[in-house]
Parts: C-alpha cells; sequence; structure tokens
C-alpha cells in the first residue's frame, strides 16, 4: 500500500467521482482509477460499487477510518519531521563565487 493510494482512497470517498477526485489529487483519471484498482487488489476486494453511482462497498466502509488514521498520522509525521529539522543549508555542491568561503 502507498500513501498516494490511500490519499487517492480518502478523496474518491469524499467526492464520490472519479473526474472530481483526480482533479483534486492532480492526477488524470485513468491514473486515480489504476491506483484504486490496485488498492483493491492488494486489500482483496472492490472498495467501490461503480454503477450506477459511486458508492462505498462493505469493505470500503470497514478500511475507510483505518486509510484515513494513516493519512493523519503521515501529515503529524511531517509536521513533527519539520519542528525538529533545521533550515536547509544552501547547497554546498553549487560553485561558490571567487573569494569567497564555502
Amino acid at each position: 500500500m502507498q500513501m498516494h493510494q490511500v490519499s487517492y482512497f480518502l478523496a474518491l470517498c469524499e467526492e464520490l467521482n472519479f473526474t472530481r477526485a483526480a482533479r483534486r489529487c492532480g492526477i488524470s483519471q485513468p491514473s486515480l482509477t489504476t491506483a484504486i484498482g490496485a488498492l483493491e487488489r492488494e486489500l482483496g476486494g472492490a472498495l467501490f460499487n461503480r454503477t450506477p453511482s459511486i458508492a462505498l462497498t462493505g469493505l470500503g466502509r470497514m478500511v475507510r477510518p483505518y486509510l484515513g488514521e494513516i493519512a493523519r498520522n503521515a501529515d503529524h509525521v511531517r509536521e513533527v519531521a519539520r519542528t525538529l529539522t533545521p533550515n536547509p543549508v544552501a547547497d554546498r555542491s553549487a560553485p561558490q563565487a571567487v573569494g569567497s568561503s564555502a
């Protein structure tokens, strides 16, 4: 399972429309469909009923809170890392002006 699949799943849960969810995620609709299909294969079943309209399946309803928690935890880790990581140092591999010290 990859983080982008989790994000795409959660966006699709909210939008209930592949085109809008893809636009929201900044990807193409076929890429979203492929990622959701891969997640469904990994989890062993359909997460969404696709006809007549998009709706979560029982499996989708069951995994949604867990995937939401994964996304929240990942956001929290990024926030903590930002507070603990010093400001990025200038790229030392960039050429230095003559007479300047590195």
